[in-house]
C-alpha cells in the first residue's frame, strides 16, 4: 500500500513539474520570443498596421471605416458624407459601442445566393445610390459604369480597399464637394493605388482611409 501511494505521489509530482515547465516555456518564454521577433522585424504589422494622422492613431490599414454624416432623427442609417471617398458597402452583423467608425462585432459575408431577393434588392438600391451620389452637373454616371465592389460587401465585411475603378468613379464628386480640381483628386488616387502583390497576386486596390487622410491634407492646404 505504501509503495503504491509513493508511486502515485511521484507520478503526481512529475506531472506537476511537467505542467510548470510547459507553462513557463509555452505560456511565457515562447510568446515573449515571438513578440520580440515580431516587434523587431515587423513592428507595424505586429501592432495592427495602425495608420496615424497628426500623431494620432486613426485606424488600421486592414480594417475599413465608414464616412457618414451624423445620424438624424428618424433615420435608421446615416447618410454618407459625400466629401470623402466611400468604402465598399458593409452589411454589419451587429453594433459595437466601442468602434463607432465601423459598427461590426463579427466578420462575415451575407451568405446570400446570387438569386436571393434580399441580395438583389440590396445591389439594386446600392447601384441607384452610387449613380445618384456620384453624378455631377455635366457628368452623369451610368449604371453600367458602377463596378461590383461599389455595390457588394467583401467576404469579411471589413475590406479597407476599393478598386481603382470605384475610386475613379468618385473623383468628380469628391472634387466638387471639396472645391478642388479634378486633376488634383485624380493625382491623389493614382498616388494611393497599389498594384498586385508581388506583381501577380490579387488586384490593384486603393486604401480608402489612407486616401481620405491625403484628401484632408490637400483640402487643408497641406
Amino acid at each position: 500500500m505504501n509503495n503504491s501511494a509513493g508511486n502515485t505521489v511521484r507520478l503526481l509530482w512529475a506531472g506537476l513539474r511537467a505542467l510548470l515547465v510547459l507553462t513557463i516555456v509555452c505560456g511565457v518564454i515562447y510568446p515573449l520570443a515571438v513578440t520580440g521577433v515580431a516587434q523587431g522585424l515587423f513592428p507595424g504589422r505586429a501592432n495592427g498596421s495602425e495608420i496615424t494622422a497628426n500623431g494620432k492613431v486613426v485606424g488600421s490599414e486592414l480594417i475599413g471605416q465608414h464616412y457618414d454624416l451624423p445620424l438624424k432623427k428618424g433615420q435608421e442609417t446615416p447618410a454618407p458624407d459625400l466629401r470623402w471617398f466611400q468604402p465598399r458597402p458593409s452589411n454589419g452583423l451587429g453594433t459595437n459601442s466601442v468602434n463607432t467608425q465601423y459598427k461590426l462585432i463579427l466578420s462575415g459575408a451575407t451568405n446570400r445566393s446570387g438569386d436571393n431577393k434580399d441580395l438583389i434588392d440590396w445591389v439594386t438600391d446600392a447601384k441607384a445610390a452610387v449613380v445618384k451620389d456620384n453624378s455631377v452637373p455635366g457628368h452623369p454616371v451610368s449604371p453600367s459604369d458602377v463596378p461590383a465592389d461599389a455595390v457588394t460587401s467583401s467576404g469579411s465585411g471589413l475590406d479597407p480597399d476599393i478598386s481603382p475603378a470605384y475610386a475613379q468613379l468618385q473623383v468628380r464628386r469628391v472634387a466638387e464637394r471639396n472645391h478642388l480640381g479634378v486633376d488634383q483628386v485624380e493625382k491623389l488616387v493614382k498616388q494611393h493605388t497599389d498594384g498586385r502583390t508581388l506583381g501577380f497576386v490579387g488586384e490593384p486596390r486603393v486604401n480608402v482611409l489612407q486616401l481620405n487622410i491625403a484628401l484632408k491634407e490637400l483640402v487643408n492646404g497641406g
